[in-house]
């Protein structure tokens, strides 16, 4: 009876432990619980600021905000201001219309790493549309260089061709010379041999 008992409080605390286990790691994990723009939020003024509040301080060391455009550039901003477990950071820069991506990652209690991130939208009726970039043509100036390096290149072909003339007129008197030199040495080494067979 007594084994039954202790039997039967040793299922319950283990079964107390499978209970209380898994919310443990929950909720020493840090998570985003308000965000200033917020999420998917379409604005009609541009924001200065990104604020971000989470469960648990934050430690600046380990605090990164950062925000990008729909082209995926990094906006200008300041490093997080952290007060407790609000971080911010300011935009250095008029922000225009468009989709804009904030990207977080902060450190729970237990050292584990959290990130995430959101868009929201500047949508200012008072703000010019974005501007297309135009082609770029070339100016009347670099035109007129562009002829004038041509111009210069035509004068220059036959200065070439003359030089290419005066290589080739000259290649027929190296070679003469150089046959000359060899006739020489191989008659000078049959002399030799012939002298010394008569020697022997």
């Amino acid at each position: 009876m007594r084994t039954r008992t202790v039997s039967a409080l040793l299922a319950a605390l283990f079964t107390a432990a499978l209970l209380l286990v898994p919310a443990t790691p929950a909720a020493a994990h840090n998570s985003l619980q308000e965000a200033t723009p917020a999420r998917d939020a379409r604005l009609t003024t541009a924001p200065t600021q990104v604020t971000l509040r989470f469960l648990q301080r934050l430690n600046p060391a380990f605090t990164t905000i950062t925000l990008r455009d729909a082209t995926d550039r990094q906006v200008p901003a300041s490093a997080p201001a952290v007060d407790g477990a609000t971080g911010t950071v300011t935009i250095e820069e008029p922000l225009g219309n468009g989709t804009y991506t904030v990207a977080y990652r902060v450190v729970s209690r237990d050292g584990h790493p959290v990130q995430g991130s959101y868009r929201f939208t500047v949508a200012d009726p008072a703000a010019p549309p974005a501007a297309a970039p135009s082609p770029a043509t070339p100016s009347p100036a670099a035109s007129a260089d562009v002829s004038a390096g041509a111009a210069a290149g035509a004068d220059a072909s036959p200065a070439s061709a003359d030089a290419s003339a005066d290589a080739d007129g000259g290649l027929p008197v190296g070679l003469l010379v150089g046959g000359a030199v060899a006739a020489v040495a191989a008659a000078g080494v049959t002399a030799l041999l012939l002298r010394r067979r008569r020697a022997a």
